[in-house]
Formats: C-alpha cells, structure tokens, sequence
C-alpha cells in the first residue's frame, strides 16, 4: 500500500518547509532512513527523511515549493501502484485540487524533462478546435479554479463549454480543444500587453520571496516589540586588564601540550570572555536567567547562554549549554563550531532552541553602541559594542583606555530596573578584573 510522505515538523516552532533538493528521485528504490530531501525551516536545512521503503512513486511538490506541516510532500510504494492520485503541487497560491488537475491535463515528464516543468500540450490545428457549445442558460458557471484562469487567459466564456467535470463541472481538459465562435470573437486587435517601466538589466525594484528565517524573524520581532514593556540599561566598562589577559593567553598558544599544531588552537576571542562573563553574572543574579510564561515566570537553574549570528537570510542564536561549567577555551571552541554551521544552515534544532540569556556583539562592526531586541520567552539580552581607546580619568590623571558600552534590554515583567542594574554591575566587576573568571 502506498504511504504519503508528509513537511514533518524538523523544529520546535517550524509550521512550514521550504522544500529546497530532493534527494531522491521519482522511481529510485528508498530504505527507511533515507535523506529524501533538504527542507529550509525557520531556522536551518534540515534533511526529510523517509519513514517506509519502497520506490519513490511522486514528487507531489517540486523543489522550491513551501508547504505547509502535515502537508504530503511525496508517495512511497511498490512498483506499478498509483501514486498520482495526489498530483503535484508548486509553491504559488493556486490549490491542490487545482494543481492536480493540471497534473491531470498535462503529459508525464520524460527522462530528459524535469518534472518540476511539465510540457504544454501541443498545438492542435484549427480543425481539431471544438466550438462553444451552451451549457447553460444563466447564472454563474461552474468550473475549476484551472478552468477559470484558462478561459480568462483566453478569452473563453465558461457558459458555452459543457463540463465533463462532477455535476457538469468544467475543468480544464475541456478546454483543451475548444475554440471560440467567429461571431463571438472581437474586432479589434487586443491591446498589447503593457511594457515595464525599466529594462530588465535595469528595473525599479526586485521583489524577493521571504525565506524561512525571515518569515519567523518578522513574527519574533512582532511577538518582542510589540507585547513586551522593555527598558534599557547602559554602562561603559574599562577592558584595559581583559585586553591584556587576552594577549597574554593568545601568546602562551604555541607552549600549549598536545597533538595540536600552534595555532590550530580555538583562540580566545573577547566575545568568548564577555559570554563567560555573563554566564557567570547571571549564576549570581538567577532573577535575569529567566523566561517570562504568561501565567508564571520561569527562572532557570542552568545556564544556557544564546549568541547572535548573523548569516546571510537573517539571524540565528546557537545556544551554548551550561555556559558557566566550561573554561574559555571550550567556549570559544564551540562558538567557533556553531557560528560556522549556523552560517551553513546545518545547525539541530536542539542547538538553537532552549537559551535562558542572549549576547549579541556588533562591536567588530565598529558600533559603538545599540539596543538589541529581546528574543521570546528570554527576559534579556545583552547588546555589545566596540572597544575603542578614549581619553578618561584613571588614578587622578587623563589617559586613553580601552572602553567598552554594554546595553542591555530588560522585560520589564520579570527584571525590575533594580535588579538589572546590579546584574550589570557584577558583569562590569568581573571582566575589570578577569582573573574572577578562571576562578
């Protein structure tokens, strides 16, 4: 018996995919575990896999396509069953019925003819045309959503075709030959259709389909600034002595033991010390490391600090598990990993789901400063600048020092300006004085 292939829900918040390759093509033999197709969800590729053998039968959606989860995407079965019941479907706004029925209509694709571009039937002579015939004599005709865009698209009126459609439905075979009486056609040119403003090599706009991750940023973003009361808190931060232990730290690189060549080493990015830091700041400020939940407030025992990243269609924020329990070089061990396959789109959705606290650094993008949006149901993040040399009193005299701006944006329901204040405060101590993080 043939088995449907459904869009499974690859994340926690994924309520459509984006069916990006297939992998296996219509007649290919399929083992249970097979990667049937790479789907774009809200936040990476994931791969679909398949959950019957058998033979691939259909592609009930082209590649390209977005589909809603639950939706059937393909059709497993033996050789010689009917898997084309389910037609196939693109990704416009058009139906499935609508869709399968042009299926339906159309030829089957060749070998050396993808199935994603169906061949139109070919032109028939003028003799083959079958003239309108009444099928009814008033009110609204009834026909396909296929049939009534082939009619528009030519000019054809649905009362003068007889549908061989379920209750005299028109569909879009009988359409296939017809042609309109002479009496009936107009006696004027058509006019042709209207030219664009611009050359294509130089048009007044492009318009660009939303990704995935997109699509769920413009809904976070809705979900934070909208609802959530948010309040902001500022302070600068002397790096002088954080510089320094990092210099110290990057050249005592090459002296380290083990099999690894010098330099192939993660090395210790100022990023990898502020999220330590907050991660330990938050150990002792737990009122901070919490989630708001509408009817209570969770406050976390963990600590699972998220990283802003951005990749190409948007932002993504791996989740560093239990951040406090680890040195500097594991973080920057796996921030480097999980930036490089957030970029790639191959994080798990266990990877970038879960974070109790978020940083997110636009400081090597020479910002000095700037408020971050607060990522759902977390009730903070940390926005980080640049450090930049700036002449300040230090010890009673004027000096330059390395300065650094911390902003961070509080859900005023769970953090009380109070309490973030403090949090902030801890924070600063501890990177002026960094030897508090390797104790």
């Amino acid at each position: 018996m043939a088995t449907k292939v459904v869009m499974e829900a690859l994340s926690p918040t994924m309520e459509e995919g984006r069916l990006v390759e297939w992998k296996k093509q219509e007649g290919e033999a399929v083992a249970v575990g097979d990667v049937l197709a790479e789907v774009e969800t809200d936040k990476a590729v994931m791969e679909l896999v398949a959950r019957a053998g058998g033979t691939l039968l259909k592609h009930i959606v082209e590649a390209g396509s977005t589909v809603p989860v639950s939706e059937p995407v393909a059709v497993i079965g033996e050789p010689g069953e009917d898997g084309a019941e389910d037609g196939k479907r693109g990704g416009g706004a058009a139906g499935t019925s609508e869709r399968a029925e042009q299926q339906a209509t159309q030829p089957a694709p060749g070998h050396n003819q993808p199935a994603s571009m169906p061949p139109a039937p070919p032109a028939r002579a003028a003799t083959e045309s079958r003239p309108l015939t009444p099928r009814s004599t008033g009110g609204r005709a009834k026909a396909s959503p296929l049939a009534r865009r082939i009619a528009a698209e030519r000019g054809l009126d649905l009362s003068m075709v007889a549908g061989s459609g379920p209750e005299g439905r028109v569909v879009a075979r009988d359409l296939e030959h017809a042609a309109e009486p002479v009496s009936t056609r107009p006696s004027f040119a058509p006019a042709p259709p209207a030219r664009p403003l611009r050359t294509s090599a130089d048009q007044a706009y492009t318009d660009v389909p939303l990704t995935q991750i997109r699509k769920t940023i413009a809904k976070r973003l809705a979900q934070s600034l909208g609802p959530i009361p948010t309040f902001y808190l500022t302070t600068e931060v002397d790096m002088e002595r954080v510089w320094e232990a990092r210099e110290a730290m990057l050249r005592s690189l090459p002296q380290q033991g083990g099999d690894e060549a010098p330099g192939q080493e993660s090395k210790v990015s100022f990023n990898d010390i502020i999220i330590k830091a907050v991660a330990m700041a938050l150990r002792k400020h737990p009122s901070c490391n919490a989630w708001w939940q509408d009817d209570h407030i969770r406050y976390w025992n963990e600590v699972h600090v998220s990283m802003a990243v951005a990749v190409e269609e948007g932002l993504i924020t791996p989740v560093i598990r239990n951040t406090d329990q680890k040195g500097l070089r594991e973080i920057a061990a796996e921030t480097q990993d999980l930036a490089s396959r957030a970029r790639e789109r191959r994080l798990r959705p266990e990877e970038y789901t879960g974070g109790t606290f978020s940083v997110s650094n636009l400081g090597m993008l020479d910002i000095d400063e700037f408020t971050a949006v607060i990522n759902p149901p977390e009730a903070g993040i940390l926005a980080v600048g640049r450090i930049a040399q700036k002449p300040v009193v230090h010890e009673e005299a004027i000096a330059l020092r390395r300065r650094l701006r911390l902003t961070m944006s509080c859900d005023h329901r769970v953090i009380d300006g109070a309490t973030g204040a403090q949090f902030l405060k801890t924070l600063k101590q501890m990177l002026e004085n960094p030897l508090a993080l390797v104790w």
